[in-house]
């Protein structure tokens, strides 16, 4: 299955976004975590371009979805994207280490129950 295939699950978008509007402001959620609680296992690449289509100042807190490595990445086709991402996560308290990296085992949302987004 193609990336554009995947896109066109239906309501995928739609799941990876009631997922991340869930995410409070301090914490902060992989690719991966909110493929899972969205019912989409194994597309965490699928989120990334949900998210990369969300609106930079739309009700999609994007910016609180990293990397399982704890980083940031940049949004296609947005100069200085990752620096945005930065920026709002060190407003929300996050704080990032000299490798830029985020102590996710401090700061990961964990959702009661582990409840998945409506389908």
């Amino acid at each position: 299955m193609t990336p554009a295939d995947r896109s066109a699950l239906p309501g995928s978008h739609a799941r990876i976004y009631a997922v991340v509007r869930r995410i409070p402001a301090g914490r902060v959620a992989t690719y991966g975590q909110v493929a899972e609680l969205a019912g989409l296992p194994g597309q965490a690449r699928l989120v990334g371009y949900a998210l990369s289509a969300a609106a930079q100042d739309g009700p999609v807190p994007w910016h609180r979805v990293v990397n399982a490595q704890g980083a940031v990445s940049a949004r296609a086709g947005e100069p200085g994207g990752s620096v945005l991402q930065r920026l709002r996560l060190e407003r929300e308290g996050v704080r990032f280490d000299a490798r830029g990296r985020i102590a996710l085992e401090e700061v990961r949302w964990r959702p009661r129950g582990g409840a998945r987004a409506p389908r």
